[in-house]
């Protein structure tokens, strides 16, 4: 999965590098671009896209994925990869897919209805919160479905 961090470094640094915005790259492409992303880049400021279905938001270790059939292929827990953590707009791991890498408490952006959770990490746990009520907790190599709405994902060592 380092790879793809790799990739998206150097795509980020390449298009500052030729002037090009995040919010340019949206207008240029709102038609090839998922409407999840637009949605999640108007409402979380700081992000760049990557592709059709891909979007990164650097600052916060942040990535927002898009389901696709191909994408869910065989993964740490489903297809949230190894180290990160993750939030799931359809229950079992299904949906697009919201991707963590900050170890820290984790806002969901309002435009992303999580409805399940997996942990990817080699230890420590995550609880998937609404406030600061825990919802569920995910231990390191699991997942979970949520049974409430949560607002952030907070992630322990």
């Amino acid at each position: 999965m380092r790879w793809k961090s790799i990739v998206a470094v150097t795509l980020l640094s390449v298009m500052f590098l030729l002037g090009a915005a995040p919010a340019q790259a949206a207008a240029e492409g709102d038609d090839a671009v998922a409407p999840e992303i637009i949605a999640m880049l108007e409402e979380v400021p700081g992000g760049v896209i990557i592709d059709s279905t891909n979007a990164v938001w650097p600052a916060l270790g942040m990535e927002l994925t898009i389901g696709t059939v191909s994408l869910r292929s065989a993964l740490s827990v489903g297809s949230c990869a190894t180290d990160r953590f993750c939030a799931y707009s359809a229950s079992s791991l299904g949906g697009n897919r919201l991707t963590f890498s900050v170890c820290s408490v984790n806002t969901i952006p309002s435009t992303f209805i999580a409805k399940s959770v997996a942990d990817a990490r080699g230890s420590g746990y995550v609880q998937a919160r609404n406030s600061s009520t825990v919802v569920a907790t995910v231990n390191a190599g699991s997942w979970a479905n949520l049974a409430g709405p949560v607002d952030n994902l907070r992630c322990f060592l």
